[in-house]
């Protein structure tokens, strides 16, 4: 046997692959593999959810419940691709995801630069505090007819009744943020000799940042909550719109999908900051399981 010869049933025994050339890759480094963890993952987390899915499914066709009330998932579904055809979902998607994200984006631009400037003056702090702790202690829901009455059923009243309902929860988390603040990073900070810009820059707001979108993701669901009640008293369009009047004309599979469709839009919410989360503080280590 010569050397060459040799040489290469020893690569093939060590799995080099070098001695595998013109060989087809492994299972191992095809991107089969991964797909089948990641549905393997997915399969685990979802388990619960799939089979809350079946029970719903299978309790209406066994008699368990009444369907004509509580219809099984497949009919929800069948009714919400019912109303894609005809266009009708759209619109009111498009509807309420335009006023809940105006009222939302507007409520973050706004707030959260006074949440920090509150925070940060103690004295501005003290002078608002009451006025703030009156306002967050007022139900969003018990203005609805305020704001209707001085804004009237169009998008300005909706909006504004998101802006309200995202404002506390942002204005207190941020407020909160700051004052948590280690004492010790500041002042380690001042004796460095940063500026105040700087200081602000480098230290406040990296420091206040996981409580700021912890603020954040509640406004969010304050934002749904309040929308779909504000559709559904004065709209003519938009999910809350869709859910309460599929029920007054009995069309109640249309009914289940428009909360369905609620929810959708909620859990994107929340998948979108979460991925804004993890951009903006990759910083922050990832805690272990």
């Amino acid at each position: 046997m010569s050397s060459l010869e040799m040489l290469t049933l020893l690569e093939l025994a060590h799995g080099r692959p070098g001695a595998a050339a013109g060989a087809r890759p492994s299972f191992a480094a095809s991107p089969v593999l991964p797909a089948i963890r990641w549905l393997a993952r997915f399969a685990r987390r979802s388990l619960l959810l799939l089979v809350l899915l079946s029970a719903w499914e299978a309790v209406p066709r066994l008699g368990l419940i009444d369907p004509v009330f509580f219809p099984p998932f497949s009919e929800v579904i069948a009714a919400g691709w019912q109303l894609a055809q005809t266009g009708e979902l759209y619109d009111d998607m498009a509807a309420s995801l335009l006023r809940a994200l105006s009222g939302f984006l507007i409520s973050v631009v706004l707030i959260v630069p006074l949440g920090l400037v509150v925070g940060w003056y103690a004295r501005l702090g003290d002078l608002l505090n009451q006025i703030i702790e009156i306002c967050r202690n007022t139900a969003p829901l018990a203005l609805l007819p305020v704001f209707i009455l001085l804004l009237g059923i169009g998008e300005v009243s909706k909006i504004t009744m998101v802006v309200y309902s995202c404002a506390w929860p942002l204005l207190l988390n941020t407020i909160a943020a700051v004052k948590q603040v280690d004492p010790l990073l500041i002042k380690s900070a001042r004796t460095m000799g940063a500026s105040p810009q700087q200081l602000f820059r480098k230290v406040i707001l990296p420091a206040a940042l996981p409580t700021i979108f912890v603020g954040i993701r509640l406004a969010s669901a304050s934002a749904m909550l309040v929308l779909v009640a504000s559709e559904m008293v004065g709209a003519k369009a938009g999910l809350g719109y869709l859910i309460i009047n599929s029920q007054y004309s009995f069309l109640i599979p249309q009914m289940y999908f428009g909360i369905l469709g609620i929810t959708a839009i909620g859990l994107a919410f929340n998948a979108v900051l979460e991925a804004l989360e993890r951009r903006f503080m990759r910083w922050k280590a990832p805690v272990s399981a």
